[in-house]
């Protein structure tokens, strides 16, 4: 769904709504949020999974499109889920 929004945002702009600003959707939600804690960071005592794109989203937001090709490593609950980094 990210990659259809290219027409009214830039690639930077649809990252940041996916990561940062839905993390701060989320905590506004008072009781009703699942994830107790602070999402769409990277920093200590956030909760936050990584997602490492083998290239720059930035330019090419279709790399997140296809997963299995372009997600080099995945971090879940700060678990490696998958790591194709070598």
């Amino acid at each position: 769904m990210l990659t259809h929004l290219t027409r009214w945002y830039a690639n930077a702009e649809i990252l940041t709504m996916a990561t940062a600003t839905n993390g701060e959707l989320l905590a506004m939600s008072g009781p009703r949020n699942p994830h107790p804690g602070k999402l769409g960071v990277i920093e200590q005592d956030a909760l936050a999974d990584l997602l490492v794109i083998d290239g720059n989203p930035i330019e090419t937001i279709g790399l997140i499109a296809e997963p299995e090709k372009g997600l080099a490593l995945i971090m879940k609950d700060g678990k490696i889920v998958k790591n194709a980094l070598g």
